[in-house]
């Protein structure tokens, strides 16, 4: 029965990995079929409608609650210009240095990086950085591994991750933030080294063909000007009190999103700025919330006692417990994680994690530490993700260009995540 599992994720790979179909869908299929396959019924206790379907979508809710709000704050951040005029002042204080000009615009991207991910991320700090960049003589390639790099330092504390990990993983949020305190460091080292490196290594380009999108919202930013500069540190305040304060997360995202709109908002106008920045976040939240949704029903699917029953014997014959053994077979298996891969954590990667937490092969924390460290290098040089494609092609170069430039440092930070998780949690 455990072998038919697997045979069926790997059809499930195969067709998310060919595009057969979306993620989301299939991810879906996947979750009946195994629950199918395990010899759940269709109705009643661990049944395929009742378990998987009915309790499965909604699992995540409170994560798809946190996407929201960060999309609403990503939105905010956008259209008050706070975003825009963080970015111009650090590439104005950069002025003709090179390597000044790429710092400053990561360190912006791991500002947003913390309020929002994926392609809204990389556009916040792109659509400025990315010009502003090349302009004064990085690389394309760079360029946009730059914006990539640095909202994967902002990534461990993005308040929506935790929120996934606390759900999916069944972990009390302080867990998650106290590994994601351990992985920034190592993410932040590797994102330096790369603009650091990788300017000097391929020195000075000026290319001035680079092709921008037209700004439509130039004209009003314009009349605008820039947004005070007490509501620059908006992207601050969610990550002070969650970190500080350690309060809930729903709370300081909300907390955020006020902050913004009173710094930057007549009274008069607060009404219409929120709900029209709210609309545009529900369609910046749509795809990962479906996403959600989908890896929702099979973490329910996996952790039926049918299929715990069935994977248990094989997911552990090839659980390395050594942790040495455990640095090295999940280092290597990296690649994995790219192009939807099996060990993609928003895909098929959720469900196996699931299953190891339910056969009790890894700790809960351990399992947290190896989808982390995977999801570091995904959101960065994954040729399939949204950020990627959106910065690699903005910055006017292939997506695969991109990864493999950026791909040795995030490999590097995913084995310093394996590094901890073993040694601590081992």
């Amino acid at each position: 029965m455990g072998v038919v599992i697997l045979i069926v994720m790997a059809v499930g790979v195969a067709a998310m990995l060919t595009r057969k179909l979306p993620t989301a869908f299939a991810l879906v299929l996947l979750g009946v079929v195994i629950a199918l396959v395990a010899g759940a019924p269709l109705t009643g206790k661990e049944s395929v409608f009742d378990t998987v379907l009915q309790e499965g979508a909604p699992m995540l809710a409170s994560t798809m609650i946190a996407v929201l709000l960060g999309s609403w704050l990503g939105k905010l951040l956008d259209e008050t210009g706070i975003a825009g005029t963080i970015v111009r002042k650090i590439v104005e204080f950069g002025g003709d240095r090179p390597t000044v000009v790429a710092l400053g615009v990561l360190a912006v991207s791991a500002l947003i990086g913390t309020v929002t991910g994926s392609a809204p991320a990389a556009m916040l700090a792109g659509i400025i950085g990315i010009p502003a960049m090349v302009a004064v003589g990085i690389p394309k390639v760079t360029a946009a591994g730059t914006i990539l790099m640095g909202i994967a330092v902002g990534v461990p504390f993005e308040l929506p991750i935790w929120q996934f990990f606390s759900t999916a993983l069944d972990l009390p949020v302080p867990t998650v933030r106290g590994f994601m305190v351990k992985l920034f460091p190592l993410a932040l080292v590797a994102a330096v080294a790369f603009v650091l490196v990788e300017s000097r290594r391929r020195g000075v380009e000026h290319t001035w063909s680079l092709k921008t999108a037209p700004d439509k919202r130039g004209s009003r930013r314009e009349r605008l000007g820039d947004a005070p500069w007490y509501a620059l540190l908006t992207p601050v305040v969610p990550l002070v009190l969650a970190l500080g304060f350690e309060l809930a997360i729903i709370p300081s995202l909300l907390a955020g999103v006020l902050y913004a709109l009173v710094t930057t908002t007549r009274p008069r106008e607060m009404n219409k700025r929120l709900l029209r920045t709210l609309y545009g976040g529900f369609e910046v939240a749509a795809p990962p919330i479906a996403l959600f949704i989908a890896i929702g029903i099979l973490l329910a699917a996996v952790k039926l006692p049918g299929a715990i029953e069935a994977l248990e014997p094989l997911v552990k014959a090839v659980s390395p417990q050594n942790p040495v053994l455990f640095v090295l077979v999940f280092t290597l298996l990296v690649p994995l994680c790219l192009y939807r891969g099996p060990l993609n954590v928003y895909g098929l990667g959720a469900g196996i994690a699931g299953v190891l937490i339910a056969a009790g092969i890894y700790p809960a924390v351990a399992v947290l530490g190896l989808a982390a460290s995977y999801n570091q290098v995904f959101g960065v040089a994954d040729p399939t993700s949204t950020q990627t494609v959106w910065s690699a092609q903005y910055a006017g170069v292939g997506p695969q260009q991109v990864m493999v430039r950026t791909l040795p440092y995030v490999w590097a930070v995913a084995l310093g995540g394996f590094c901890v998780t073993a040694a601590t949690y081992l």
